[in-house]
């Protein structure tokens, strides 16, 4: 595998691939040594033109683990603040002798176009793209998911049969659509729930049901996990619910909805959280919550999508 760009283009083999391997790098995260030589000698660098704190630290985490050089480049103090192109910047880390770059961009579809454009010979990882994909989330996501179904039992298995309700702001989020895909890859079934005006249009051919109510998707679908979406007021520029009181009491995980999900059922969030909005302080805290196990887990799944990228799943 030479890029990840998103979980559309993964197989359901491949996919269970990474998720075995991200489950052999976590093994290796118990051990009192925790550094593995497997991409030494390679160059990571983190190419990021929006801010982010877990998901580059978790690569950056991740990168070191596997024994590689890591350069962290951020578009803020850069030649890129002073209009330097993609294809400049990129050929400048071609340069340098970069091996991998993981890229987080403003603009959907610019990791495919760095992939894609010939400018450099370096794998690309998509670690967020505009409102498009953030495949290594969604692969975390169904990692952390994978355990708490399946337990010790998680080496090979998929998700099949598994429920999820994916609620909030569908709209906006990368997280939502790379889950979609990934999911029902894995054979999941997936419902998205939330205001009309934050369902995406064109979406008759994902893999998915649309419901507006979440208390009736919670009585029709019996989750067995329920992940709950930042709202992502700054990329909002109208007015797409009336009031955050509204939206909480409509769509948000309040306790007397989280009293009313199976007890099986898993709370999940990519964070950051805002409690009291999108998620009530007893759901977020619960021992059914697995939102610092997804913190966690975020650097196994990066090694393991680093590992067959950078490598080609050779040994």
């Amino acid at each position: 595998m030479k890029h990840l760009l998103s979980t559309r283009d993964l197989d359901r083999d491949t996919a269970i691939q990474l998720l075995d391997i991200a489950e052999d790098m976590a093994a290796t995260q118990q051990r009192e040594v925790k550094k593995l030589p497997t991409l030494r000698g390679k160059t990571v660098v983190n190419l990021f033109f929006e801010d982010s704190t877990r998901t580059r630290i978790s690569f950056e985490a991740a990168a070191k683990r596997l024994s590689a050089d890591v350069i962290n480049f951020s578009a803020k103090g850069s030649s890129v603040s002073k209009g330097e192109s993609l294809q400049d910047t990129a050929q400048t880390l071609e340069a340098i002798g970069a091996d991998v770059i993981v890229i987080r961009h403003g603009s959907s579809g610019a990791p495919k176009v760095l992939a894609e454009s010939g400018w450099i010979a370096a794998s690309v990882l998509n670690a967020g793209d505009g409102t498009h994909e953030h495949p290594t989330q969604a692969l975390l996501d169904a990692f952390t998911l994978r355990r708490r179904i399946h337990g010790d039992a998680s080496r090979g298995a998929a998700l099949d049969g598994i429920t999820v309700l994916i609620v909030g702001d569908i709209l906006h989020s990368r997280v939502a659509r790379s889950n979609v895909w990934l999911l029902s890859t894995l054979g999941a079934e997936v419902t998205l729930v939330g205001p009309p005006t934050l369902i995406p249009h064109g979406i008759d051919g994902w893999p998915v049901t649309v419901a507006f109510d979440l208390d009736a998707a919670i009585a029709d679908t019996d989750p067995d996990a329920v992940m709950m979406l930042r709202v992502q007021t700054e990329r909002m520029h109208d007015a797409y619910f009336p009031s955050t009181r509204e939206y909480a009491s409509l769509w948000g995980l309040t306790a007397a909805r989280f009293a009313a999900l199976p007890e099986r059922a898993v709370v999940m969030h990519p964070g950051p959280m805002n409690r009291g909005f999108e998620i009530a302080s007893v759901a977020a805290d619960s021992a059914r919550s697995t939102v610092r196990e997804q913190v966690a887990n975020g650097v196994s799944t990066r090694m393991a999508a680093l590992y067959l990228t950078a490598t080609g799943g050779a040994a």
